[in-house]
């Protein structure tokens, strides 16, 4: 097998719902990002054997293979391939892992993982309304072998199983707020943001121009007794629900994308490797559950590389419920100090199928921004899987 490494890895600012990336067309916002990623290496793209993408719904804009519709509205050589892959919220880190297969198989020798969620435009459920004319995901008999619970009653569950308190999980998205503010505040994120030129309307709808994005939109100042004021997700609930909009990932409009090569292809270009890709998994996990999918991820991602958690110097897990974060933390006896010390979903936002290379793009950039050596990044995903990926810094790598 060949050693895989990272060359460089991007991501767009992470716009809010309706927010200012709400118009931008879904293979522009990912087609700008996929030339900024190759503009940074000196790259024309001809030079890439294939292109993985991740996109959870795949629809309308989303539709029709909208890695490959990028890559071609960018401009990009069209004789390079381009793929799009569902593992629902962890789509662009299994994007990743096949990116990563293909190199160390020798399939390829240089590939691109992406990933890309337009939700203002492309809301979530809307290629699956209830009771629409194309059935139900998980009716049938899917329904006799396992309860068909949603997102948001897996989380509570899981709130439920490992005793964390409402006030807890406040607690833990209040300090997803706090830390994303501060990283922004000392800069943490401007070398990994790609600007966004999108359309600006005027109030009646018309086009009048343009504007630059540059920064995430989902920080905000928080506060506990703000929190604590949160309608629940699900307000009937009994016993009563424990996550509300507050302590639940953002929906959010975003792309990213990372560059991956063999160790001897990013020498004979004279690119120099930023980390080196120790390990990916995907694992099934149970699915009534459905999001704690990160704990066997770690377990089994941990098994087959020989560290264990306190060789971790970086941990980016998905906050899209509070829950899910905490739960983890609390099986492996992690302290929360070390887990997403730059923010979260949270606070960040949670654009689905951008969000895997969005975490492994910041996990690279915190360790050389602390000098760490190994960073785990791991999702839950809706249906019961859960993601883990390894990075481990080289040493020529700057900070």
């Amino acid at each position: 097998m060949r050693e895989v490494v990272i060359v460089d890895a991007v991501r767009s600012p992470v716009g809010k719902r309706n927010g200012g990336l709400a118009r931008k067309h879904a293979n522009e916002l990912l087609g700008d990002v996929l030339t900024g990623l190759l503009n940074r290496s000196d790259l024309t793209g001809v030079e890439v054997d294939h292109v993985v993408g991740g996109c959870v719904v795949q629809l309308g804009m989303q539709a029709a293979n909208v890695t490959r519709n990028a890559w071609l509205t960018a401009g990009l050589p069209p004789e390079v391939p381009a793929v799009t892959v569902n593992a629902q919220c962890g789509s662009s880190q299994e994007a990743h892992l096949v990116a990563q297969a293909m190199i160390a198989g020798g399939l390829a020798d240089i590939a691109i993982a992406c990933g890309v969620e337009a939700m203002s435009q492309v809301p979530l459920g809307s290629n699956m309304p209830p009771g629409g004319p194309y059935g139900n995901p998980r009716g049938g008999r899917y329904a006799e072998v396992y309860e068909p619970t949603i997102q948001f009653e897996a989380a509570d569950r899981i709130a439920e199983r490992w005793k964390l308190s409402r006030e807890a999980l406040d607690m833990f998205a209040k300090t997803s707020q706090d830390r994303a503010a501060l990283a922004w505040e000392r800069d943490r994120f401007g070398g990994q943001i790609i600007p966004v030129d999108v359309p600006v309307a005027s109030e009646n709808g018309e086009l009048v121009g343009t504007k630059t994005i540059t920064r995430d939109e989902g920080v905000r100042p928080t506060t506990l007794d703000g929190l604590a004021g949160l309608r629940l997700n699900q307000p009937d609930r009994v016993p009563p629900s424990f996550h509300t909009a507050g302590n639940s990932s953002q929906i959010s409009d975003g792309a990213s994308a990372v560059l991956l090569m063999s160790r001897k292809q990013a020498d004979l270009l004279r690119l120099r490797p930023r980390a080196r890709v120790l390990d990916s998994v995907l694992v099934g996990s149970d699915p009534v559950l459905m999001l704690t999918g990160p704990i066997p991820a770690t377990a089994k991602i941990l098994a087959r590389t020989g560290l264990s958690l306190s060789d971790i110097d970086v941990v980016e897990i998905n906050e899209a419920f509070a829950s899910v974060a905490c739960a983890w933390a609390k099986e492996y006896g992690v302290d929360l100090d070390r887990v997403n010390v730059n923010g979260g979903a949270i606070a960040l936002g949670h654009p689905l199928g951008a969000t895997g290379t969005i975490l492994i793009t910041k996990a690279l950039c915190e360790l050389e921004r602390t000098g760490g050596r190994y960073a785990l990044v791991t999702m839950c995903c809706g249906g019961g899987l859960g993601t883990g990926t390894i990075l481990e810094r080289l040493p020529e790598a700057g900070q």
